[in-house]
């Protein structure tokens, strides 16, 4: 396992996981720069207050993604099936 200092917020956090440090400091300035999002539409909120609702939006963009990715690949199989059904009839 590796470790990294990450900065959220303009605070320090030292981050241990399994990823490649590279990985974990995106993913950090990921969440920042949503964090500072939330801030600069409310810059009264406070940073526990932040952090719940940047959770909440990155949530629903997971389950958005989620649900198209399962579309996708319902259709994905879809066509596969067809191409199937196709390629027997030349069989």
């Amino acid at each position: 396992m590796e470790s990294v200092e990450v900065v959220i917020l303009g605070m320090r956090y030292r981050i241990t996981g399994d990823e490649p440090p590279e990985y974990i400091q995106e993913l950090a300035e990921f969440v920042d720069g949503k964090l500072r999002e939330v801030r600069e539409k409310s810059p009264q909120i406070t940073p526990l207050k932040a952090a719940v609702l940047t959770a909440l939006n990155i949530a629903d963009e997971l389950k958005k993604t989620r649900k198209e990715f399962e579309s996708v690949s319902k259709e994905i199989r879809f066509i596969e099936d067809k191409a199937e059904s196709i390629i027997k009839l030349f069989e």
